[in-house]
């Protein structure tokens, strides 16, 4: 028992530490909200490939980070945070929100193919509780339902790389569970979107008590 919580109190030591450097602290808050490429944080967050390596390590030690292949692009990888670390959770909830993206009262799920992630997502009713509106549980075009103040996730990697850099949006990361076709699959599949909206909700709930 204690050399449990030995290690649980180094791996949230390794947390602290590694977000006490701003530019790493400044890459969990791109990442708050959605997944990204290598190549579009080093956008964002203004830094060359050498020195983002290097920061992305330090937070994949730590346990803050993992690295995904993308399932559209095979050559592409994406970066998330782990929220499945209570002390990674926690870290995140104060970070902010992308200022690109609408604001607007409804989420918009997409994915390719009328895959079963975004019927998972638009099934979740955490989302109407936080004041979010779902009003369709059936998959449909994305120009036939968008509105200019949608929030659109994409939940996939092929939407994400198909709909271009002009549409402001959240990407998620999220394996396609149709492939695999089991009961773990579907349930791995729903408890990641599900954690997401969680912490989605907590996050723009942080940012209205900071602005208010």
């Amino acid at each position: 028992m204690e050399a449990k919580v030995a290690q649980n109190l180094d791996s949230r030591a390794a947390v602290f530490a590694a977000l006490g450097e701003p530019v790493r602290l400044a890459l969990v808050d791109r990442l708050v909200a959605g997944d990204s490429s290598p190549g579009e944080l080093a956008a964002d967050v203004g830094l060359g490939s050498n020195l983002l390596a290097h920061h992305l390590r330090v937070l994949e030690d730590a346990g803050i980070i993992r690295r995904v292949r993308s399932e559209g692009d095979r050559r592409r990888s994406y970066v998330q945070l782990r929220l499945d670390v209570p002390t990674v959770w926690a870290a995140a909830i104060s970070g902010r929100i992308p200022n690109n993206l609408p604001t607007g009262p409804r989420m918009l799920f997409v994915c390719t193919a009328n895959s079963a992630r975004s019927q998972l997502a638009a099934a979740i009713a955490v989302a109407e509780r936080h004041g979010f509106r779902i009003e369709r549980d059936r998959p449909e075009p994305l120009d036939q339902v968008l509105h200019d103040d949608d929030l659109i996730v994409a939940v996939c990697d092929n939407a994400h790389e198909e709909l271009g850099h002009t549409l402001p949006r959240l990407h998620w990361s999220i394996p396609d569970p149709v492939p695999i076709n089991t009961n773990a699959a579907f349930e791995r599949a729903y408890t990641d979107i599900n954690r997401r909206i969680h912490h989605l909700a907590d996050v723009y709930a942080s940012a209205k008590r900071a602005g208010s």
